[in-house]
């Protein structure tokens, strides 16, 4: 039997556990400069499964990738007052270049709905320009003064979208789209994420935005993450920028606007909501490899037994690693298939072949069982949507047990320090109670109404806070 790796339990110390699970599961090293990170193929698998559905998704509601620069020049985040306020704290400046002062220092890009409205205003001339819908992958830097890879790094990778519309009810439901079609369809149905749809309040929400869409979600440690935001930006931007439109009716309008945003904060997200004391666990349809096929002994005939079955699950859809390295010890393997996360590992030695099986080894639930080598093929999708489907039951579960109804400030504080989610009336809550809050480290993670769908205004009635401490 594999010996369990040696990661700090999670009840013992959440944060070390974390830690040491990023790193020995080989998904990412701190970098040389405070606050970066080099993040090892491993970890980039992650991310480039999560790019590659996440592009079509995005694609799938009309918008188009494209690329604008690093450097944007300082002048253009002072033209919307409330971004750049927002921003000042996080800036990398550059202020020499070619070891000449330059004219103007130019900040490493937080964002871009500046530079991106500087175009927007050149390429936006009539109504039938609209809606311009625009994805950039790509890096931004913020300046983090308590980085945990993954959570908070300086620079980190993401995919940012801008879009101009004619109206403000078509920029409103746009984002609404992306915040339903995109972003909660693939983290609920593709990273087996349990989340809460809401809105921000006006504290929370973007800088310069008029509305804020978020995605929460509740870590191993009962503190919520949030996963990606979807913001109304009104018509800040564009009366900064001057992004105008002749009309049908041949007058000269401010367009209305969106962006939206999600990063590598999901490989850690996954790590939080679905690792366990012995490492990672990875939803079937995110993994880079659903299951490893590993000979347990080096010889003739179980290496040619597991290099067919690898080509066995391979025809029948699977995702598979042929894993016949014995040169290295068994068990050593086993531990860092089962630290990766991989969902099904099918060993295979020299009884098992005598017998005709394999021994079926279950990430998710645990246990394992021997199941005949002819059939393996066709159990195999079916066990992996079952775990699928086990992952996003398990954190549910979580949500809903450490989640309690208060009704005022204290009772949530209460809550929430003891290791939950607190849910109360908004309207006893309000401004001041935010502010409370707010001395004990808990915040507004966001507002549901009271049947849990996401409100159309801050102050409707009946209106629920969700209120946790925070990543």
């Amino acid at each position: 039997m594999a010996k369990a790796p040696v990661l700090t339990p999670r009840a013992d110390d959440f944060p070390r556990w974390y830690q040491d699970l990023v790193s020995k599961a080989e998904l990412a090293d701190n970098g040389p400069v405070r606050g970066t990170m080099v993040i090892r193929p491993y970890g980039y698998g992650l991310w480039e499964r999560m790019q590659q559905d996440m592009d079509l998704r995005i694609k799938e509601a009309g918008a188009q990738n494209a690329y604008f620069p690093l450097f944007i020049p300082q002048s253009y985040l002072t033209r919307e007052a409330e971004h750049v306020e927002g921003f000042a704290p996080e800036l990398a400046v550059v202020t020499h270049g070619g070891g000449k002062e330059l004219e103007e220092p130019v900040v490493v890009r937080p964002t871009s709905e500046t530079i991106v409205n500087d175009y927007f205003a050149k390429w936006v001339q009539s109504y039938r320009d609209l809606p311009l819908l625009i994805n950039q992958w790509a890096n931004v830097v913020r300046w983090e003064l308590r980085p945990r890879l993954f959570l908070r790094t300086s620079e980190f990778l993401w995919q940012e979208g801008h879009t101009a519309h004619a109206t403000y009810e078509d920029a409103r439901e746009y984002a609404a789209r992306i915040h339903r079609e995109v972003y909660a369809d693939f983290m609920e149905n593709v990273l087996a994420m349990d989340l809460i749809l809401g809105r921000k309040t006006a504290k929370e929400r973007f800088a310069g935005a008029i509305n804020t869409l978020t995605l929460e979600g509740m870590m191993g440690d009962g503190k919520a993450l949030q996963l990606g935001t979807s913001h109304e930006l009104g018509q800040n931007f564009a009366k900064a920028f001057g992004t105008q439109y002749l009309s049908k009716e041949g007058k000269q309008e401010y367009v209305w606007q969106t962006s939206w945003g999600s990063t590598t904060r999901m490989v850690g997200a996954l790590v939080m909501m679905h690792g366990d004391d012995n490492g990672l666990r990875v939803p079937p349809r995110l993994a880079p490899v659903q299951a490893v096929v590993l000979a347990i002994k080096g010889d003739d005939a179980v290496l040619a037994a597991v290099r067919e079955t690898g080509d066995r699950l391979k025809a029948a859809g699977v995702r598979v690693h042929v894993d016949d390295r014995t040169d290295t010890p068994f068990g050593r393997r086993a531990v860092d298939w089962e630290l990766k996360g991989v969902p099904v590992r099918v060993e295979i030695g020299p009884r098992d072949l005598e017998n005709g099986t394999a021994m079926l080894v279950r990430r998710i639930p645990g246990g394992k069982e021997p199941v005949r080598l002819d059939a393996l093929a066709g159990l195999l999708p079916a066990i992996l949507e079952e775990d699928q489907a086990l992952l996003l039951t398990q954190a549910r579960a979580r949500r809903e047990s450490r989640t309690s109804d208060v009704t005022g400030v204290d009772e949530a504080i209460e809550a929430t320090t003891a290791g939950g989610w607190a849910r109360l009336p908004w309207a006893a809550l309000g401004a001041d109670g935010e502010a409370k809050l707010a001395e004990h480290a808990v915040t507004v993670r966001c507002l549901v109404a009271d049947d849990g769908s996401v409100p159309d205004d801050e102050d409707a009635p009946g209106n629920v806070a969700v209120v946790a401490r925070a990543y």
